[in-house]
């Protein structure tokens, strides 16, 4: 197995490399298993299981590099964190769905559960990287450990398993991961009038909220709506980001640096410039400007 296929050993810090989609190595499965509407973010209707018709039959995109430009904003937001190449050359041994037909059904069904458990490893190999989260390290490697045994299961098993289950199972910890990271930088960031920051909680609806230059240092955005909020400016380092959209939202000149379970998909889906900070392990989206209007 090598590391582009599989994981080259059970170290987070490695085995986070993998967790990177490598479309040369995909048999274009997000462009056929998975089902999208005509809307703002794609231009046309497509089923589940249909190849779209961009698809050509090396797999690779014919309007890549005009995604955005042709309506298809959806496709350059997505992110299957390595799952895509993981079911094609290993789960199904590098058969693709063209030249073995009678698999296609099977793997665009399995495709989802593996991106599932390759999103729980992204969250997983950045908690056990987390200091505050030491004294939880032994249950996050355990967890850790048994997703990377989920993912190499047959692709009967994959399609039995309840990944659901599974996530309930690890959200746990990345909550407990959340809450000891956090707690730590709101020891840390007292303001002189002893005033405790806004806590917004999971799920906050953040809809267009003017958020320009804000401390956000140590924030639940968990699963907040944070669609065309301006972002500009503020600080959100060590805030949780776990599920957040960000939609159009403005990072120009925010700092994410230390924020934790940030994206590729996230960062995708905003609007940023040369002054945003981020983790190091994501990488400047091409569509953000170069400098700050």
């Amino acid at each position: 197995m090598t590391e582009k296929q599989g994981y080259s050993d059970a170290r987070p810090d490695r085995n986070r490399l993998d967790l990177r989609a490598d479309c040369e190595n995909c048999f274009g499965l997000c462009c056929a298993a998975l089902p999208f509407a005509a809307s703002v973010d794609f231009a046309m209707d497509k089923n589940a299981g249909q190849p779209c018709s961009n698809l050509q039959s090396d797999f690779r995109c014919g309007v890549h590099t005009n995604l955005r430009e042709l309506g298809f904003r959806g496709c350059t937001v997505y992110d299957c964190f390595g799952a895509g190449q993981k079911v094609s050359h290993v789960t199904f041994g590098g058969q693709d769905w063209r030249q073995h037909p009678e698999s296609a059904k099977q793997m665009f069904e399995v495709f989802p559960v593996m991106w599932h458990l390759h999103e729980l490893l992204w969250y997983l190999s950045e908690a056990l990287t987390l200091q505050p989260a030491r004294s939880i390290h032994g249950e996050l490697s355990n967890a850790f450990e048994e997703t990377i045994r989920l993912t190499g299961l047959s692709p009967d098993s994959l399609m039995k398993l309840d990944v659901a289950a599974h996530r309930v199972e690890v959200n746990v910890l990345l909550l407990r991961t959340s809450e000891l990271v956090r707690a730590e930088v709101s020891r840390q960031k007292q303001d002189s009038s002893g005033r405790k920051k806004k806590n917004y909680g999971r799920g906050a609806d953040l809809i267009g909220a003017n958020l320009r230059g804000n401390d956000l240092r140590g924030a639940n955005l968990r699963g907040a709506y944070l669609i065309a909020a301006d972002l500009s400016g503020a600080n959100l380092r060590g805030a949780d980001l776990i599920g957040a959209d960000f939609r159009d939202a403005d990072l120009c000149g925010a700092d994410l640096t230390g924020s934790i379970f940030l994206t590729q998909a996230q960062l995708n889906a905003a609007k940023g410039d040369d002054n945003t900070k981020f983790p190091q392990s994501l990488t400047r989206p091409a569509h953000w400007s170069t400098r700050r209007a």
